[in-house]
Order: structure tokens, then sequence, then C-alpha cells
């Protein structure tokens, strides 16, 4: 290490260079890297989504959900299928292994589903596999003058849809809720009885009108030709002249009207609005591409008049606030840390060289996450926030050490390079120990990784650049700075060596209350409840009606709006968004909505109080009697942190799950702190089923022939001018309002017409409807909506009182859901934390050439358990998955504390017995010590006071568990581990003892006997 560091001084040239460099090379790093919210990440999950308009969920459920579950059954790396079939949908969600190649998985599905038979009006299912850079930088609705020509619209979303398409940057952009063209054809009975036309007879009147054939090659002129035959339709009044029978056009028995109809509600204040998804391309700036967007939808307001653009939301904004608030913290938290150094040292020159370690560690840093690929986003920032602190630790214990022997020596360029080598091995173990921490993040599979790595990166980078800058650059400007500088010399605390001493002549005192504190500290947190992840900024509200199942689409419509003008009346509202049912846009992207719930987001102006307001909604709203109204807060990345415990109850067939189901949810209903529970059996419609007897009808003709009664049913196209196809609809020719009605319809059997209830009997029953299979059988889920902050106690006792159950046979209840969720990223920092403490011990061993010192020192570990306990008691945090990150953390920066002690102590041990070498390290050490463990601490206080970013691992909690462990774990180190180390050298250490106190006799003893 002596000739790294004379290198140094050598060549202190290109050490300047390489400062300059450095400098420019992390401002350019900066202003390239892209920033975003999140890194990209694959969900693990595979998501199979069809629509079958007229379809009920049973049907559904048979005809499409199992087939392509079946289809799916043997794909690779499948570790669960959870299908779900509602009406006119459904829905196969495939869970993966996180080891699986996702875009090999989905193209695997592709391949299976492409060859299921699908029965008509299903339209080909859309595959979805989501990621991260797949969440839209930017939402955009779109209105219209009610005035402007339908021609006009179409023309104005082209040209809008083009521009956005054309910005840089960007991934899609897909314009939803937009009016589908239609032509519908609404038989008329009476017209069609008087002029003897059947109702078959509609469905085939544009066979054979359309088309175009070749019908060979000719010799015309002495050329050979080739000679066609085509047919095209294109508008309205052709189409009514179409003859049904002879003499009788289809206009004289049927009405005949265009129509464009949205596949479902989308308004923004009050008006029907379409709304424009922009997403980002992989590696582009979400910042960038959010700030085009806005622009672009500024100019295309001033250029298209009668049309309307509106930014809704952006996650461009959010990012830069995430940005801007973090670079706060990291500065409030560099000043704190320079204060430190200031108060401690009491000089300006020493401050100056230490702070130096800050800038050119950041800049290093920035250049290597951009080498590496990886974005700037809040979770590289929050590793800056975090480490920031401990920046300027090996710089503190370098410029310390320098400073301590120029208050007794006289300066001198091999001084300063031997002051540095004494501590770099120090130093360089205790980064080395801090970095060990994050390597087993590697070994993490799928998206947990993704998200962990890029801060492991970032605090590994600035770890490993502090180091490099505190053995070369400080030197260099400490020897600058300190050259004919006369400095006070600074003693050790006597009293605290005093103190010291008397531990280790009494080292059960101090010892068994360290054990006394830990069993304490062991005993709280496993009583303490461990809460959900709060991922929301409370930017949002979001209310949801949702209707019974059997409520009609003009009640749900009149109930709708009359919410929704109470919303907009509240002052606290910047404006309300309101949606309903679904559309083929929405199933792209694996989006299912409920035909009964009606959807508002509203944006709130800022300093809302969204809790408040949230409870002012429920309780003000005056929503009818049979309705549900949920509101919630939420941000734009909200979703993630949610505490619903999920109980999946299977059975060998429907009726067995849905009894053992009720079972679970009465033993779940009274556990304390489940704030509601519900299944999807709870929402039951009334379905009439027609019981065919097979000796007087055929059931297939039947259900054919009621299919076309009472459906809407496709029978052509018209061709436009811009080639776009029209499709044209047969309406339904019956629309019973009466369950007498279903008795009285004709249909043709083989004896002749015949009245329905002549050959079948129509039998009611009350069904769910949604329909769940877990891997083929049949289940039911519960949700049980728990406290958050006691989300750990009210999963344990749920799962408690589940296993207690008797159920049926062949059924079988598990829980799961954000309980479970937790538990299971509990147990895999817990693995790490294991992995991590033997990678730090095996370096220490590799230090220290021996296996006690390293375990002295990992004695730190318990008391720094006793300190993140006991600052979760203190501020009453509910301990999360941040504050276990944060434990995670400690291992590597309480052991540096010990490692700096007992580096001073191997080295006095040459000179010194045991206790003489603990002492006087003790006293020499405890400056830097302190100086270090404040300057982080300090550093990480800006984290407990600001405001957590919604989807940061960097929060309040994992701050206070980092504070608490580092402030308990300095103060005893300076007591336990030296207790601990003379235990562990308990032979050697009494030995030299005995021979001290021997040698002390002696001279006494001679003294005695000398002759007066």
């Amino acid at each position: 290490m002596r000739s790294f560091i004379q290198g140094a001084f050598r060549n202190k040239a290109a050490v300047w260079l390489c400062v300059v460099l450095v400098l420019v090379m992390g401002t350019a790093s900066y202003l390239k890297l892209p920033m975003e919210f999140l890194p990209e990440a694959d969900n693990p999950q595979v998501t199979v989504t069809a629509i079958g308009p007229g379809y009920d969920a049973a049907s559904m459920e048979a005809l499409v959900t199992k087939p392509l579950q079946e289809a799916t059954a043997g794909i690779q790396g499948k570790t669960a299928a959870f299908a779900t079939s509602g009406d006119s949908y459904s829905q196969l969600n495939l869970n993966f292994d996180s080891s699986t190649d996702m875009k090999q998985a989905r193209a695997d599905v592709e391949r299976a589903i492409a060859s299921v038979p699908l029965p008509e009006r299903v339209a080909p299912p859309y595959v979805i596999q989501l990621n991260t850079s797949m969440i839209p930088v930017s939402w955009v609705t779109l209105t219209f003058d009610e005035t402007m020509a339908e021609a006009k619209r179409a023309e104005a979303e082209k040209d809008i849809l083009e521009a956005f398409r054309d910005i840089d940057g960007i991934g899609a952009a897909q314009l939803s809720g937009r009016p589908q063209p239609s032509v519908t054809v609404s038989p008329d009975a009476d017209k069609l009885a008087a002029k003897g036309v059947p109702l078959q007879a509609l469905y085939g009147v544009l066979q054979g009108r359309t088309g175009s054939a070749s019908i060979g090659e000719s010799q015309l002129g002495g050329s050979a030709v080739n000679l066609n035959v085509t047919s095209t339709l294109r508008d309205v009044e052709t189409l009514r002249q179409l003859p049904v029978a002879p003499g009788v056009a289809l206009g004289e028995v049927a009405r005949v009207e265009a129509q464009s109809e949205a596949g479902g509600i989308s308004r923004l204040g009050g008006q029907d609005a379409l709304v424009l998804t922009v997403t980002k391309a992989p590696g582009a700036n979400a910042v960038a591409v959010g700030r085009d967007v806005e622009k672009e939808a500024e100019r295309l307001n001033g250029e298209i008049p009668g049309a309307e653009l509106r930014v809704l939301m952006s996650s461009s904004d959010q990012v830069v606030n995430s940005v801007n608030s973090m670079m706060k913290e990291v500065l409030l938290g560099a000043l704190f840390a320079t204060l430190v150094i200031l108060v401690f040292m009491r000089n300006i020159r020493a401050t100056l060289v230490t702070i130096v370690s800050i800038p050119l560690s950041l800049g290093l840093t920035l250049y290597l996450l951009d080498l590496s690929g990886v974005s700037l986003n809040i979770l590289t920032l929050g590793g800056v926030a975090v480490a920031v602190g401990r920046l300027v630790d090996d710089s503190i214990v370098v410029i310390e050490n320098i400073f301590r022997r120029l208050q007794k020596e006289r300066f001198s360029i091999p001084l300063v390079i031997d002051a540095t080598r004494e501590v770099s091995t120090a130093i360089t173990a205790s980064t080395l120990t801090t970095v060990a921490v994050f390597l087993p993040m590697g070994l993490l599979r799928g998206s947990l990784q993704a998200f962990l790595l890029p801060f492991a990166l970032t605090v590994s980078y600035s770890l490993l650049s502090s180091l490099l800058v505190a053995l070369t650059v400080v030197p260099l400007i400490g020897a600058g700075l300190f050259r004919n500088v006369r400095l006070t010399e600074h003693e050790p605390s006597r009293r605290f060596q005093r103190f010291l001493d008397w531990s280790l002549r009494r080292k059960w005192l101090p010892l068994t209350a360290a054990v006394v504190l830990l069993a304490g500290s062991i005993g709280a947190y496993a009583a303490m409840p461990k809460g959900a992840l709060d991922t929301s900024d409370a930017s949002n509200l979001s209310v949801t009606l949702a209707f019974q199942a059997d409520a009609t689409q003009e009640r749900m419509a009149a109930d709708g709006e009359k919410l929704e003008s109470y919303l907009q009346s509240l002052p606290e509202q910047e404006w309300v968004y309101m949606t309903a049912g679904g559309n083929e846009e929405s199933a792209q992207y694996g989006e299912i909505a409920s035909r009964t719930q009606i959807r508002y987001l509203l944006g709130l102006k800022k300093g809302t109080d969204a809790e408040a307001l949230a409870e002012q909604v429920k309780a003000q709203a005056g929503i009818p009697a049979d309705a549900e109204l949920e509101v919630k807060t939420s941000s734009l990345m909200g979703g993630s942190g949610g505490s619903q415990v999920y109980v999946d109850v299977t059975g060998p067939d429907a009726a067995t799950a849905s009894s053992a189901a009720a079972t679970v949810m009465a033993a779940i209903e009274p556990v304390q702190d489940v704030l509601k529970v519900e299944s999807n059996e709870q929402a039951k419609k009334a379905v009439y089923t027609l019981e065919v007897d097979p000796a007087k009808a055929k059931s297939a003709e039947l259900a054919q022939q009621l299919q076309g009664m009472l459906n809407p049913v496709p029978i052509g196209q018209l061709a436009g001018e811009d080639g776009r196809q029209t499709p044209v609809v047969l309406q339904p020719a019956l629309a019973p309002t009466q369950a007498a009605e279903l008795d009285a319809l004709t249909v043709l059997t083989d004896a002749g017409p015949q009245p329905v209830s002549a050959v079948a009997k129509w039998v009611q029953e009350e069904k769910a409807t949604v329909y769940y299979l877990k891997d083929g059988k049949p289940y039911v889920r519960i949700a049980a909506e728990a406290e958050p902050s006691r989300l750990s106690v009210v999963g344990a006792d749920i799962s408690k009182a589940v296993d207690g159950l008797k159920l049926p046979a062949g059924a079988h209840a598990s829980v799961g859901g954000a309980s479970a969720d937790m538990s299971q990223d509990f147990a895999d920092l817990g693995m790490i934390a294991l992995i991590s403490i033997g990678i730090v011990y095996l370096i220490m061993v590799l230090t220290f050439k021996t296996l006690r010192t390293p375990l002295a020192i990992l004695f730190t570990l318990p008391l720094a358990a006793i300190g993140a306990v006991l600052g979760l008691v203190v501020t009453q945090v509910t301990p999360d998955f941040t504050a276990m990150f944060g434990a995670l953390m400690l291992i590597g920066i309480v052991v540096t504390n010990a490692i700096v002690l007992l580096d001073r102590v191997k080295h006095n041990e040459e000179t010194m017995p045991i206790r003489e070498a603990l002492l006087e390290a003790a006293g020499t050490r405890m400056r830097p010590i302190l100086m270090t463990a404040i300057a982080t601490v300090c550093a990480m206080l800006p984290l407990v006071f600001g405001s957590a970013e919604s989807g940061s691992i960097v929060s309040q909690s994992l701050a206070i568990v980092v504070i608490g462990g580092l402030i308990v774990a300095t103060v005893l180190t300076l007591v336990i581990v030296p207790c601990i180390y003379e235990l562990l050298f308990f032979r050697k250490a009494a030995r030299q003892r005995r021979e001290g106190l021997g040698a002390k006799r002696k001279p006494e003893e001679a003294s005695e006997a000398l002759p007066l």
C-alpha cells in the first residue's frame, strides 16, 4: 500500500489531471444519464386476455378459459396459472420462475394459444408481458368541440396520433376510447310478417354481394388479358336497396343506420374524452420525453381548431420532483457531515481536505453508472443519499491520522505517506466489508434483483471511489495545506481510558448488560407488527362506484353522472376523469374492467389533505343504498404497497370450493384489525338456463337460433373510401323484458315452428359473475383488508385461523397476498444478510490473518440490532421492507468502527501488552470513530425528516434503523469489543498481566533489600 500512496506523490500532475477529468466526466454523465422513475425490470407474469361480447361468465370459462389454460399447461418455467372468466371476457395470468427469460416465455405462450379454436364473436387473445419501461410517461386527454364534423374528428385524431409518435424517444402512443363506426340493421317484426319475409333471410343479405375473383385469361385485340369480377359496398343507402326477398328491399323491413359507439365511457370534466397513453422507448430520458409531449400538446392546441389536448398526468414531473428531493437530501447530508468534521477537527484546512472526497466520489460514481448502463432513478439517487455520509469516512480517518501525527512531529512528505499507510489497511478493509454487504444482491433473481442492484451498484461505486480518493487525493491536498502549519497537540480522553480500564477489569458487567439489551431488543422486535410499504404520495384520489350484478346500464349511467357532478363541485379538485366499461385498447394492456363499476380519478390541488378529502367524499357523496363506494388516496406510481391478505380456496368442483370458502370467511371476519372481508362469490346475478328435451329438439340448433334472436350478429362489412372496413351488425329481433316472454319465443324444430316452452324448460339460478381457476381447478379468492401498520400480525392470525379449520374433502386453503409477499421479501433479505456476514468475515480474516480478531469485530452486529430496534420503538415507526433493508446495510457500516479500532490494537501489540494496546487504541481512535459515525448519522437526518418518494426503498424507517443501530453500536463498540477481544485472547492477556506484575514487584523487592 505504501508504494501505491508514494506513486500518487511521484505523479502529482497525473493525479490532478485525473481529478479534473473525473469532475468533467461526472458532470457530463449526469447530463447524459437517462432519467426515469424506476429501473427497467420484468414482471415474471404473462397475461392472456380474450374478449367475447355476449357470452356469460360460465360460457367464457367453458369455451375460452379452459382451452387456453390447457394449451399453456406445458409452458417451460411456469409456476402457477390463475384464470378469471367473467361476462364477455376471459383472462389467464401465468406466473413464471424469476430466472425465466420473459421474452421467450411470451413467445412460447403466443405459440401455444395460436392453435386454440375459439367460438365466433371471440376476438383473438391479447398476450401481454409487462415491464417497468411500459409505465406511461404521460396521459393526454383529447376532447372535441360538439359542432365538429365526424370526418374532421377522424382526420384530427390521425394527425394528432402521428404527431406524438414522431416525438424523439417515444416508444408507443395509443389512443383509447375512440368511437368505433358500425352499421346496424334493426329488423321490424311487423313489417317482416306483413311482407312474408323470414328473419333468417336477413342473415344472408350480404352473402356474395362483395368480393373479387379472377375468371381467367382471354385474347383481346391480339393481347393476353386477365378477366376479374369485383363488387364493393361503400354506403348505407346501397345497403338499404339490397333485396332480401323477391320485390322486397332490406330498407322496407328493417331500419338501417350508421352509428359510432365507444367500448366504454371516458369523460373529462363532464365531456366525452379520448385518452392518449404515451410510453417512452427503452433507454430514453423520461423527463425529456415528458417535456416534449407537453410542448407538442400546446402546439397542436394552436394548430387544430375545435380540439383540446390536456396533459392529465405525467411521470416526468414526478421524476423531476424525485431527483430534486433526493439531490436536496444529498446536499443537506453533505453540509451536516462538513459541520461535524469542522466541530471535531476545529481546523478549516482539515475540513476542506475531507469534504473534497464528496464531489470527486460522486463524479466518479456517475461516470461508472453511465458505463454500467444504469439510469438515474429514485433507487440510484437513494443509494447516493444513503452513501453520502459514508463518503467522507475514509477521508476522515486519513486526515485525522495525518493531523494527529503533525501535532507531535515535524511536517514532511514521508510523514504524510506513513500516516496514510498506517490507516490504509483499516479503511480498505472497512470499505470492502461495506461493499461486500451489497454483493450478494447479485445472487437474487427476478424483479427484486432488478430493483436492488442499481441501489447496490451506486453505493458500491460511491464507497470504492471514496476509498481511492482517500488514499491518493486527500494525502496530496493535506500535504499542501498542512505545510508550515503549527498544530496544537491533541490528547486522547484520559477519562474514557480510565472507564475502559475499569470495564476490562469487570468484563461481566458490560457483557451482561449487552446480553440483556440484546434479549430485550429481540423480544421487542418479535412483538412489533410489520407493516406494508407505503407508496402513496396522495397526489390523486381514486373513487370506485360499484353496483349490484343485475344493475341496468341506464341506472348506472344516471347514478354515475350524479356522483361525477358532486366530485366536480369539490374545490380541492383540479380535474375529474370518469371511466366505465372496457374496450379493446385496455385489453391490450391486460386491463379488464367490470361492467358494474364506474371509476373516477381526481387530480388534487397542491396542499390538499387527501385523507380528509377521502373521508368527506365517503360521508357526503350520497350514493344509492345498494351500491358500494370505495375511496382511496393514490399516486402516479402507487399500488405496490397493498395491505390485503388473500386466501385462495380450491376444490374438486365449484360447489365444494364455495362451501369451503364460506367456512374460511366466517373464520377470518372476527380476526382483530381485519377491516373488510370479501370474495369474488359475493357478486351474483340471475342466470336463465334452457334445459332442452333431446327427444323434441336439438340443443345446438336452438342455441344458434336463440343467439341470433337475442344478440347482435355480424353479417358483413362496408368498405370505406380510405380502405377501412365498417362492420354491419344485425340487431336482435326480440328484446324480452319479462321472464314469461322467454317461454313465448318461437323456434324452428323438426316438427316445425314451436314455442320454446313446448320443447324445453327455462331454469333460473343465482350464479357468480366471475369464475376463477387456479391451475385448472375451481377456486374462490377471499380478500381481507388489513390495517396496514399491523399487516404481519393480521397475516399470522389469519393463517392460524385458516390452519385450524376442517374443510370439506378435497378442499384446500392457502394464504397469500401482501403478508406472504412481505414474509418472502424478509426471508430473501435474511438470506442475503447471512451471506453478507460470511463475506465480511472472510475479508476480515484475510486482513488480520487470524480467526479470532474478526470474530470480535462481528460482535458489533448484535450491538447494532439493539440500536435499530430501540430507534423503531422510540419513534413508533412500524418496521417494513425498507427497515429490513436498513438492517442489512448496518452489517457493512457498523463493523468499520471495530475494524479501525482493532487495526490500531494489532499495531500496538507489536510493542505493548494487550490491555495497554486496547487502552491506547481506544483513546487514539475514539475521535475518528465518533467523527465518522456522527457524520454518517447527520448525513441521514434529512431522510428521517424528509418525505420518501413513492416506490423508493430509501425511506424514514430505513434511516431510523441505520441511525439507531449506528449510534448504539458506536458507543458500545468502544467498550464491548475490547472486552470481547481480551476474552478471545484471555490466556495471552493473563500471562502478560502476570509478567507485568512480576516485573513491577522485582524492582520493589530490590529497593527494600538495599541497606539503609
